[in-house]
């Protein structure tokens, strides 16, 4: 009997849904986060950048690793035409705010052009619904030191003033490259405009 209890509560565990990304027309939650621009830090608020514009809310797994530094050199190359369409971006990892101060003045990287956030407890991605995967022991980032964090998904949120979700752009489901996440946001804000 006991077996049957357990099968059966095992089965329910595996049977409900995952996370899932916000949708189109959902709410984006309202958050504000430790965040670095070009190595100096300060605090994020969503609401203070939509009331300039529409906002890129892009989450990804960890400063200083391949897919996370293509996404942000690419960012930082657009961040201009984010500007003219009247667009904010922010990115935002579990990395600590120490290695943010770094990444985001990076000429190779943020190079000072955007904000990245800390999301060192994972409330903002558990706010967005995205799921968080463990640390990885002894992983290492490009420069070979120890990264020691858990790694949010790559989700990109494009969000209206109005603080509704326009578009949800990831990896998993949309199959796209971090280049793509950077090309198709700024065709959708630069329509916005």
């Amino acid at each position: 009997m006991k077996k049957q209890i357990l099968i059966g509560f095992l089965a329910a565990f595996a049977a409900t849904p995952a996370l899932a990304a916000l949708k189109t027309g959902d709410a984006a939650p309202d958050f504000s986060a430790p965040a670095s621009l070009a190595g100096k830090q300060f605090t994020f608020k969503l609401a203070e950048a939509l009331k300039k514009g529409p906002a890129v809310v892009y989450f990804y797994p960890s400063a200083y690793t391949k897919g996370c530094d293509i996404q942000a050199h690419a960012f930082a190359t657009h961040a201009d035409q984010f500007a003219a369409a009247g667009s904010s971006i922010i990115g935002v990892s579990a990395d600590s705010i120490q290695r943010l101060n770094q990444f985001s003045a990076d000429p190779a990287y943020c190079a000072g052009k955007f904000p990245v956030a800390s999301d060192h407890d994972h409330k903002v991605a558990a706010a967005y619904d995205l799921a968080v995967g463990a640390a990885r022991e002894g992983a290492k980032d490009v420069r070979g030191e120890e990264i020691g964090h858990a790694f949010i998904e790559r989700v990109t949120y494009v969000i209206d003033r109005k603080g509704k979700v326009v578009a949800t752009l990831s990896s998993k489901t949309d199959n796209l490259s971090p280049e793509e996440h950077v090309e198709k946001s700024l065709r959708i804000v630069q329509t916005m405009k």
